[in-house]
């Protein structure tokens, strides 16, 4: 059985490695094996083009841009000492031209896996590197891309690069600063318990089976198909379960920034209700899309509760894309825990590398 994100838990979607890394939470130095210098690339391409490029006013990333901060994270890499690179293939091939034409004393290679253009690829792509002596996995795509890696990376540390639509999960960051924090990573410059942390994430159980996660929100749309999977249309939205809320975030997560303005702590989450009641926030829900939504009512949520779902029938969105049909007689809740993937803080690794004194010495 494959190894969960919180121990012994299966990853969902994903193949069962045939061996895994240290069991327990405990301290997070555990979870890297020792002398690492891999890094895996999962890239993409097709975040950043869904249809709220038609119904809202959200840029078109493309491609190329992709093939750039690919060429400068692994600059980067190169510069810390990462000896190994490999990278998820894809139709596009994102990485293929990244590398071409590069000078590049690191070692490059390919995941020899069979593309279905879809999710499952980066599912699949973050199960293998688990099989493998892999320190970090940078990540380029928005929130429903890293919720597909959480479904199989295991206790590999997640540098996420934002290349999406809804952006709350990644960071908005240079690829050469990304290089270089998941350099120092995977190579253990730092100690690990201080720049990576795990993360929440929300279970979704149907029929008494774990069936799906989310990172950020799950919300609870009214309609019977997946369709076209991005959520736009707040009209259709009847509950949010989200792990975090900042009013500076974009999606469906703002509405619960905007109600409540405060840090979440790593032990809350919140659930709102959508519908005529006493409040009303304004939120920008997707990009260049603020619209005023009606508050029924919110709480907070504390981890391991579970929310039930009562509007039936129903779909249920996870990080903005429609995923789990709900029928009538379904029993469906979700439930907030600390089961997500670890994520290296970016600031706090290059830090901790300068006052190592890591970067004084390369220079020499």
């Amino acid at each position: 059985m494959g190894e969960g994100v919180g121990g012994g838990e299966t990853q969902i979607g994903s193949p069962s490695p045939s061996s895994s890394p240290s069991e327990g939470r405990g301290n997070i130095s555990k979870v890297i094996l020792q002398e690492m210098c891999i890094v895996g690339v999962i890239a993409n391409p097709a975040s950043g083009k869904d249809i709220r490029r038609l119904v809202a006013h959200g840029s078109v990333f493309d491609n190329q841009e992709k093939v750039s901060i690919v060429r400068r994270v692994l600059l980067g890499l190169q510069a810390t000492g990462v000896e190994e690179v490999i990278f998820m293939p894809d139709y596009f091939g994102i990485c293929t031209r990244a590398i071409n034409g590069l000078r590049l004393s690191l070692k490059t290679s390919m995941l020899q896996m069979d593309l279905q253009d879809t999710q499952e690829d980066s599912i699949e792509a973050a199960a293998r590197f688990r099989e493998m002596p892999v320190g970090c996995i940078v990540t380029l795509g928005g929130d429903g891309t890293n919720r597909a890696v959480a479904k199989s990376c295991g206790k590999i540390p997640l540098l996420p690069v934002s290349t999406g639509t809804n952006n709350v999960f990644p960071y908005m960051i240079e690829g050469t600063i990304a290089g270089l924090a998941a350099g120092v990573v995977a190579l253990r410059i730092v100690q690990s318990d201080r720049v990576i942390q795990q993360t929440k994430r929300l279970e979704i159980e149907k029929n008494g089976q774990l069936v799906d996660i989310a990172l950020i929100d799950a919300v609870v749309y009214d309609d019977i198909f997946v369709a076209s999977r991005a959520v736009w249309d707040i009209s259709k939205v009847r509950e949010i379960v989200l792990t975090r809320a900042e009013p500076g975030n974009i999606g469906l997560s703002s509405i619960g920034g905007c109600l409540y303005p405060g840090l979440l702590d790593e032990k809350h989450g919140i659930h709102i209700k959508v519908g005529q009641g006493d409040q009303r926030v304004l939120a920008p829900i997707a990009p260049g899309l603020i619209m005023r939504v009606d508050i029924d009512r919110w709480d907070f949520i504390h981890l391991n509760e579970a929310v039930a779902i009562e509007h039936k029938p129903s779909v249920l969105a996870l990080d903005g894309e429609r995923e789990v049909e709900v029928g009538r007689n379904d029993h469906i809740s979700i439930r907030l825990t600390n089961n997500g993937p670890y994520v290296v803080d970016i600031k706090k690794a290059l830090e901790e590398s300068a006052k190592s004194g890591f970067f004084t010495r390369m220079s020499h």
